[in-house]
């Protein structure tokens, strides 16, 4: 399991524990695409590349007419050089040319895993984890370097790729394409899976067949966006949660992105992704460097739920950082849902004496603490305690919460600006604009220019002051409104197209140095809920609110989809009140504790307002979730029943020893004569014998997984059950 080259034929073959990636320098330099699928011992080119001459497909050499970059399966492709398919890359030159040659020039070989400046990616916590390779590729006439980097983590069948850009030429150029990785497969045989919605309804699952032509998904919104996640599989037409080929691809990074798929005339299939070409060019001064972020490519022989463990395993070890990596999170209650903006300093302390009364650990404050608050139109930047609401200050309402055993967080939105506020009214040059065009609004706020310096200054030392007078441990990040209107006053005009990217420059810049400063604090990302839900943000802050969306049946979607790629220790998911303020539904608080148990658990909702029996229901989920949570953000997940195909969900966390699981079932709609139906669990040690902590009954671990176990009939709508089993000691 290492990355092996023939220095000879200059073949370059990444084996990791199952899977194998082949590529190869053939005639003239060129790099090309050999193999990605199931691990093989050694490459011996039974799969040849035939060269032959196809009609309106131009050659390099004009002498061989069987040879055309239109036609071979390439690793990363120019523009304007033979290759009518989509480009990796392309630059502009001074004289208006758009067109260059990448040959082979040298390589290197290391161990471990580099970071990448400027940008979250994956990292190894031991050298040997993993291995790297970075082929140089050369443009002669300008002296562009394209160094491709591939990183081969040897137990997890995972491979990561990202492109650094290096100017060694006598002029300056421009980057008007710099994608981070391309892959071409010989065939198009796949159906595509990506991640699709909006707000309040993240994360949806499509799967379609490829077609001939491009199939895209993108975002142009400045943040990795709810409508499209920057995620893309292409699988067999057969493969199912547990069987089958997968190869997938997951962009680190929080703006805009484009992901596609091409299907060229002869059936080849080409796989692109990185930031999205669309009103982006990067000046690139001689000497200087740019640096693509990083796509994380999963092979699974065995389904689609293969796939999401050998993600969940990565980010949870090799791209969330921090204290909080690998501790148990805290069950919270958040009194947005419970107040909005309404509230003072006396409910507050009711909320939160009544959620230590029931075991919650951490109340965090919400929106509407700062500046003259009291609706949306005002206030976004001026982190200034509204003495009219919390009178005695905030650090004194987080010491009198924190005496009581609570632990204390706060919500902000840091990369906003009100109009109605202080800091516009100071700097409205801050802001992302245009000079002499009217300004576009969402949600009557900003977007502060995070391209700036002086701007990211203002914020990290804005919060840093707030987080260092109060004993906050917990801080919700939101950011809620996507950018227009892209232009900023401090770059010059030859830059204005940097400003996307530079704004996410700024932002993970900004993050560095907070969650550096505070270390202690457990920061949890936001975008109106899952609207920057992505491996960018993972980086610095370890778990994020899934959705606005806190209705339990429409979280039974939302969190499945999300778990495609992101484990359950990364998802907040709260119980709420009924009837849900998102959609009007009624469900049984036993329903709406099963599904938020699936991440990390908390309340969203006014405690001093439940009955009694509610609050002793409350007392019992948080009692029980203490005990399996570690199982839920630790474990493995496996999914069962899938919400999208009908009208039930199911799925299981199995613990990394196998000697205990949780199970949840959740039906949707009681139906007439409907079937008796029987749950399989999966992942389980088929050798043990687990124990239902609930009835006493005693079952094998294959029986349960085979046999499986018999749901109950219950003529009720949105119905849920929950089994744990642990495994019974030998005497």
């Amino acid at each position: 399991m290492s990355i092996k080259i023939d220095e000879e034929k200059l073949q370059f073959h990444l084996q990791g524990k199952n899977t194998s990636y082949v590529m190869q320098v053939i005639k003239d330099g060129y790099l090309v695409h050999l193999y990605w699928g199931k691990r093989i011992n050694k490459y011996n080119g039974s799969n040849k590349i035939i060269f032959m001459d196809r009609g309106f497909s131009p050659n390099p050499n004009g002498q061989d007419r069987t040879f055309s970059l239109d036609t071979i399966p390439q690793e990363y492709q120019a523009f304007g050089n033979g290759d009518f398919r989509i480009p990796a890359y392309q630059i502009k030159l001074n004289n208006g040319s758009r067109i260059s040659d990448l040959r082979y020039k040298s390589h290197k070989l290391y161990k471990g895993k580099p970071k990448l400046e400027g940008l979250p990616a994956t990292y190894v916590n031991d050298y040997k984890e993993a291995e790297t390779i970075e082929i140089i590729m050369e443009d002669k006439l300008t002296g562009l370097i394209v160094t491709l980097n591939y990183t081969l983590y040897k137990e997890l069948d995972v491979i990561t790729r990202s492109v650094k850009f290096t100017n060694l030429g006598e002029e300056e150029l421009r980057l008007l394409r710099a994608l981070s990785m391309s892959v071409d497969f010989r065939d198009d045989d796949f159906e595509m899976i990506s991640l699709y919605g909006a707000h309040n309804n993240e994360k949806n699952i499509e799967r379609r067949k490829i077609v001939s032509g491009i199939q895209l998904i993108d975002s142009c919104r400045g943040a990795s966006s709810p409508q499209q996640a920057p995620f893309l599989a292409l699988v067999r037409k057969d493969t199912t949660e547990d069987s089958g080929e997968v190869y997938a691809f997951n962009l680190v990074y929080s703006g805009n992105f484009t992901a596609q798929v091409q299907v060229d005339p002869y059936k080849n299939t080409r796989v692109s992704m990185g930031i999205n070409p669309f009103d982006f060019s990067w000046l690139l001064k001689v000497n200087e460097s740019f640096q693509t972020p990083e796509v994380v490519m999963v092979y699974s022989q065995n389904g689609i739920g293969e796939m999401s463990r050998t993600y969940h395993k990565l980010y949870s070890q090799n791209l969330c950082r921090g204290n909080f990596k690998n501790k148990v999170r805290p069950i919270l209650i958040n009194n947005w849902e419970a107040t909005y903006f309404d509230f003072d300093e006396k409910k507050i302390e009711s909320i939160a004496k009544e959620g230590r009364k029931l075991g919650i650990e951490l109340f965090v404050l919400d929106d509407g603490w700062f500046g003259k608050r009291d609706d949306e139109n005002s206030s976004l930047g001026d982190w200034i305690v509204d003495k009219r609401k919390i009178p005695n200050g905030l650090e004194r309402l987080a010491n009198t919460i924190t005496s009581s055993g609570m632990e204390f967080g706060i919500w902000f939105e840091p990369e906003m600006v009100s109009i109605d506020s202080d800091l516009y009214r100071q700097h409205p040059d801050w802001c992302i604009h245009v000079p002499n065009r009217p300004y576009t609004l969402g949600r009557n706020q900003l977007v502060l220019d995070l391209s700036r310096d002086d701007v990211c200054d203002y914020i990290v030392e804005s919060v840093s002051y707030i987080l260092s007078k109060s004993p906050i441990t917990y801080v919700k990040w939101d950011m809620n409104r996507h950018i227009t209107d892209i232009g900023s006053e401090f770059l010059p005009c030859e830059r204005q197209e940097e400003t996307s990217h530079r704004y996410i420059l700024g932002l993970y810049k900004v993050m560095d140095e907070l969650v550096s400063r505070f270390p202690k604090v457990l920061f949890e990302g936001c975008s109106s809920g899952g609207g920057r839900f992505d491996a960018g943000m993972l980086y610095y802050m370890p778990q994020t609110w899934t959705s606005d969306n806190t209705d339990a049946i429409c979280r039974t979607k939302i969190q499945y989809g999300t778990s495609l790629i992101y484990p359950a220790i990364t998802m907040g998911a709260h119980v709420s009140t009924v009837p849900n303020h998102q959609v009007g539904r009624i469900t049984p608080l036993e329903t709406r504790g099963h599904v938020a148990m699936a991440g990390n658990f908390g309340y969203e909702l006014d405690l001093t307002k439940l009955t009694k029996k509610e609050s002793e229901v409350v007392k019992e989920q948080v009692k029980l979730y203490k005990e399996i949570r570690e199982i839920i953000q630790f474990g493995e997940l496996y999914r069962i029943f899938n919400p999208f195909d009908g009208n039930e969900a199911a799925w299981n966390f199995v613990s990394k020893d196998k000697s205990e699981f949780i199970a949840t079932y959740v039906k949707v709609l009681s139906l007439p004569a409907a079937p008796i139906r029987t749950i399989k669990f999966k992942g389980l040690n088929p050798d043990h014998d687990y124990k239902d902590i609930f009835t006493g009954e005693i079952f094998g671990g294959d029986e349960l997984m085979n046999v499986g176990i018999t749901i109950p009939r219950v003529k009720q709508d949105f119905f849920s059950i929950q089994w744990i089993f642990r495994q019974v000691e030998e005497p």
